[in-house]
């Protein structure tokens, strides 16, 4: 008896020393993943996020299905998943290209555009090209001519072209001048609203555009399609570096 009595007592520390250490492994994984968490959601404010070009805007510099890295470093600094942020030190030079809120509709998807008018200047579109302060733009990465809205596709308060552009704003325009919603039509976008500048495509897939409007179920059949059929991967685009 006096045999099965000890027994019993060494089983039970196992049993408890094995319930600490099962514990302890369990406390250290929570602290783990806190901590990629954390790292994750200062990354994901401070540093980069991922962005998808939904429209040919940007054509034939961006497409659509691009998957980019996008750099905030220098130009904001948000809380992940929420509205808030600060926009830093760091200024947009011209023909940079950026990604920005909207400012006629911040709750729309962010745009993608390049710089073409800084704050001070008088831009103007005619004879099929962009003027700034009275002379030429050179642009060679353009497609189609640019030319100025009609009066009726202009979204108040704009009131078109010439346009001096205000203190702390960007005047934007897409390099796919025939089909780009941009500052031709809204007026220039405020540098609060201005969220970063995309450094790398990642990923490029040949998918419907539903695929990157918001249609998660089209989403996975573009991702699995890939798998399948690697071909609808843009393999030359990727890791394409701006």
């Amino acid at each position: 008896m006096k045999a099965d009595a000890i027994k019993t007592k060494i089983k039970n520390g196992a049993s408890k020393e094995s319930d600490a250490s099962m514990s302890a492994k369990v406390k250290s994984e929570i602290i783990a993943w806190f901590w990629v968490i954390l790292a994750f959601m200062l990354i994901n404010g401070t540093l980069g996020q991922a962005r998808v070009i939904p429209s040919g805007s940007m054509e034939n510099t961006l497409l659509i299905g691009d998957h980019l890295i996008m750099s905030r470093v220098g130009y904001d600094a948000g809380i992940p998943f929420t509205n808030i942020h600060i926009p830093l030190w760091r200024e947009p030079k011209r023909q940079q290209i950026v990604i920005f809120k909207p400012p006629f509709d911040p709750a729309q998807p962010d745009y993608v555009k390049r710089v073409i008018g800084l704050p001070g200047e008088t831009v103007d579109v005619r004879d099929g090209a962009v003027w700034i302060n009275g002379k030429k733009l050179i642009e060679n990465y353009t497609i189609g001519r640019s030319e100025p809205p009609g009066r009726s596709q202009l979204i108040a308060p704009f009131t078109g072209l010439p346009f001096k552009v205000p203190p702390d704003c960007f005047f934007v325009m897409g390099d796919n001048r025939e089909n780009s919603l941009d500052s031709r039509y809204w007026g220039c976008v405020p540098r609060n609203d201005i969220l970063g500048t995309p450094v790398l495509i990642y990923m490029s897939l040949d998918a419907p555009r539903d695929a990157w409007n918001g249609d998660i179920g089209a989403r996975f059949l573009a991702y699995g399609n890939a798998i399948i059929h690697p071909g609808t991967i843009r393999w030359r685009r990727l890791f394409h570096v701006f």
